[in-house]
């Protein structure tokens, strides 16, 4: 069982659970969707999603979005911006960084090097922790997308991204009877 775990500025526990009880349709992207799939890299601060963009889940998101009390992310104000939204307005941007207290939370429509959330829901997995199950992006595609974005902290994790998929595929071989040629 992975962990969502927590620390003092990001309970990504409480804002899967939220997501969930609105059934938002969403995979897990990025540094966090890596490390519950046992990526040794560096705690992130925050967590990303990509949401499936049809008009009902967008409506869910809008709702989870106000449980969850979220604000618009700027430097300027710590607390964040106070945003009216509804399903219509959220999908008139690619992305929506976000701050919530339970920590930091961003919406990525159509992360680069991806096509958006059928892309990534076609591999993803249900990770279970606390009682929640978690849709995140197969490791592949978390690499496919680093890549794509070129940026230092990005490239600086790959080896530790595509070492932690080599092992996963090999046990996932090694479970299923395959011969890995070893």
């Amino acid at each position: 069982m992975s962990d969502l775990g927590s620390d003092d500025e990001l309970d990504a526990e409480t804002i899967v659970a939220v997501l969930n009880a609105f059934g938002v349709r969403y995979v897990v992207i990025g540094a966090f969707a890596a490390q519950l799939q046992g990526a040794p890299i560096p705690r992130t601060r925050d967590i990303d999603v990509t949401p499936s963009s049809d008009a009902a889940n967008l409506k869910k998101l809008s709702a989870a979005l106000r449980e969850l009390q979220a604000r618009i992310r700027t430097l300027d104000v710590p607390e964040g911006l106070p945003f009216d939204h509804d399903g219509t307005s959220l999908a008139r941007a690619r992305a929506w960084n976000l701050t919530t207290p339970h920590g930091e939370f961003d919406i990525c429509f159509v992360p680069t090097g991806t096509q958006g959330y059928d892309d990534l829901a076609r591999r993803a997995h249900i990770v279970e922790s606390h009682g929640e199950s978690v849709p995140v992006a197969d490791l592949d595609d978390v690499i496919r997308s680093k890549e794509a974005a070129g940026r230092p902290k990005d490239i600086l994790h790959l080896p530790i991204l595509i070492q932690t998929a080599r092992q996963r595929r090999i046990g996932r071989d090694r479970d299923a009877g395959l011969d890995i040629g070893f």
